[in-house]
């Protein structure tokens, strides 16, 4: 018995403290399917026990919020709610009653109250019984109605979420020398509580609804959840995709819901069944942690056995070295997986892994391979004591009581990965054929030491047309690419150094400036920089400091003779356009795209930026009556607006 309540202590705390880091600080110390396994044995042990003990997850509902945002309790708590991964214990659940299907979305909870058909105020789950509230962060989702013709007092409630695509959008707008977003939820989390909402209006977030909490008792949904949630598509919201179900027809839904997901751009842990007969599901009530009206579904991971070959060493721009499993291959949800993260030391470590181990894998959410379990857990692994990239020493470390492995050599070509990938990137360099993998594994095979090793390729033909995804016709595009990439502007070069602030437009301008003469550009002086429009006091900072640093002047040296500048006679003649800020939008009819736009007045000393401000001198609209909200703004602060007619014919005038 003491043994049992002991064990019950120590779950206790390892499942709050991952609950604490999950909910409060948006990332995970363990997976969910370890996650599952320990609170499934933590339930176990209270009902052998009888004992349930204080601060239990079984019985506790989320954990405090720890923020600067105004807190308030919800009207009713919000409970969890039950789950399952097996589809007869749905069918048993659901019985004879009609059900509603619906994704289980992966972003962060809402509850959202209307006014006299105004949007009144917006509050996050929090615990459960005391949230944060948003409100203005919620008038900036881009779906969600600010008035509906409903006048009464409604309150809903729904999911913010970062559909995928517009999660990698943001993702590939950060320069390759940036730390980039991990996943949707985090950055849907942090974007939802931000105490700047300009900054959530920049991330596309969206809100789906999935329950009505309170509405007049005639409205028209009778006692339907699915007529329920008609209703509120009519008043302009967008709910979470369902599906009417029965016992008989639950399978084959629950199927339909697997299929879709390789297609599915909002993120999703599951499904969720709820009764469609509203009275009913509010008679059954609720116990002490769930309600009875609805249970979650969970996706049954499809695990297999496998063995471990060995543990791969993975260097990264921040100096962290991940361990990655790599095993026997084996098919799970349709495709063959052979390698897995382990993400840290603490994870590895708890799995007691050793060569030769036998191993359980799973697909998390169907779709990222994770290790589950270590069934033999020979525990023979050792941390390495070196680098694998540059050789420096190791050092072992507690980040936010996890531990990790980082490489100490501040100059470890592992972390100048990212750099690199930037330097050969579509606006820098454009070297076609040289993704971050394929760096990665030079860098491994010791073909670049440098920069400039990346011009001297031709000395390694026979290493790499035997690399995997690499043959003679893979080697001499890449060879053509490299070539090519040696006659290009300076603009291009400065950017594609990577220096902190410094994108292409603000190259353009620094370029301009400088007459494209690249010694003078390295020897800017701050005085000089800071009078250039949108170069100010932190970014001079930054490019004096880079161009002051001894391993960046020996990189640039070396890259020097390497390269043909290219002056265009648009770089080199000043236009009438110098100096001017524009801002785009609407569709174009003479350039192919905002990009080709963007690029033509940068050519000639403009500067583009997103937003209309006091700064803007043009706005580029070719629907001068449109009522979008940068019109608005631009008459509201007396700016003009042209047409694209307009611009080039101010250019024609001006040459």
């Amino acid at each position: 018995m003491k043994e049992k309540l002991e064990r019950q202590k120590e779950l206790v705390k390892l499942l709050s403290e991952a609950g604490r880091v999950y909910e409060q600080e948006d990332r995970e110390i363990m997976s969910n399917f370890e996650y599952d396994k320990l609170y499934n044995e933590l339930l176990m042990l209270e009902q052998e026990t009888k004992t349930v003990l204080t601060g239990s997850p079984t019985i506790k509902v989320g954990y405090e919020v720890l923020s600067e945002l105004p807190k308030m309790r919800h009207e009713s708590p919000m409970l969890s709610l039950d789950k399952t991964k097996e589809v007869e214990t749905l069918k048993d659940w659901l019985g004879n009653q009609k059900g509603l299907l619906s994704w289980k979305m992966d972003g962060l909870t809402i509850v959202l109250t209307y006014r006299d058909g105004k949007l009144y105020q917006a509050v996050t789950r929090g615990n459960g019984e005391i949230g944060e509230v948003v409100t203005n962060n919620a008038k900036v989702f881009k779906n969600l109605p600010h008035s509906i013709p409903y006048t009464g007092e409604l309150v809903l409630r729904g999911e913010a979420v970062i559909r995928y695509s517009d999660f990698e959008k943001m993702n590939q707008e950060i320069p390759e020398t940036e730390a980039k977003y991990k996943n949707p939820r985090n950055l849907c989390s942090g974007s939802v509580r931000q105490l700047n909402n300009e900054i959530t209006a920049k991330r596309n977030v969206r809100y789906y609804a999935f329950t009505l909490v309170k509405a007049g008792s005639s409205e028209g949904f009778g006692n339907s959840r699915e007529e329920q949630q008609a209703w509120l598509q009519s008043l302009g919201f967008e709910t979470v995709e369902s599906k009417e179900v029965t016992r008989e027809t639950l399978e084959e839904t629950v199927a339909w819901f697997a299929e879709q997901i390789p297609s599915m751009d909002v993120p999703s842990d599951g499904l969720v069944l709820t009764f469609d007969d509203i009275a009913y599901g509010i008679s059954l009530g609720s116990t002490a942690k769930f309600p009875r009206d609805s249970i979650a579904f969970k996706w049954r991971d499809e695990i297999k056995d496998t063995t471990l070959k060995e543990i791969e060493w993975s260097a990264s721009r921040t100096g962290l070295i991940n361990p990655i499993a790599v095993f026997e291959p084996v098919e799970l949800e349709g495709t063959t997986v052979s390698r897995a993260s382990l993400h840290n030391i603490s994870i590895m470590e708890g799995l007691k892994l050793g060569i030769g181990d036998t191993i359980r894998v799973y697909k998390a959410n169907m779709i990222i391979p994770q290790v589950a379990e270590n069934v033999t857990q020979s525990g023979n692994v050792t941390i390495p004591e070196s680098c694998p990239v540059c050789g420096g020493k190791t050092s072992l470390k507690e980040e936010n009581d996890v531990k990790v492995l980082v490489c100490t050599n501040e100059e470890c070509l592992a972390k100048k990965i990212k750099s690199l990938t930037h330097f050969v990137s579509r606006d820098a360099m454009n070297i076609e054929g040289l993704s971050e993998a394929t760096i990665e594994k030079f860098l491994g095979m010791g073909i670049i030491h440098e920069v400039a090793d990346l011009f001297h390729l031709e000395g390694y033909k026979e290493t790499i047309t035997e690399m995997e995804g690499f043959g003679e016709k893979s080697y001499q595009k890449l060879i053509a690419s490299v070539n090519k990439a040696r006659n290009t502007t300076v603009a291009r070069f400065l950017y594609s150094l990577g220096i902190p602030g410094i994108g292409l437009s603000t190259a353009k301008l620094i370029c301009r400036e400088y007459q494209n003469n690249f010694d003078n550009i390295k020897a800017a002086a701050t005085e000089r920089l800071t009078e250039i429009s949108g170069v100010g006091d932190v970014i001079a900072a930054a490019f004096i400091d880079f161009m002051n640093k001894e391993s960046n002047q020996k990189m640039i040296e070396d890259l020097l003779p390497e390269l043909v500048f290219e002056v265009t006679e648009s770089e080199s003649a000043p236009s009438v356009l110098t100096g001017k800020t524009f801002v785009i939008t609407g569709s174009l009819e003479h350039f192919e795209n905002r990009n080709a736009l963007k690029d033509y007045l940068e050519e000639r000393g403009a500067k583009v930026t997103g937003s209309v401000t006091a700064k803007t001198d043009y706005l580029i609209n070719n629907d001068n009556l449109s009522s979008s909200t940068k019109n608005k703004k631009a008459k509201e602060l007396g700016i003009e607006i042209i047409t694209e007619e307009m611009l080039l014919d101010m250019v024609k005038q001006g040459e």
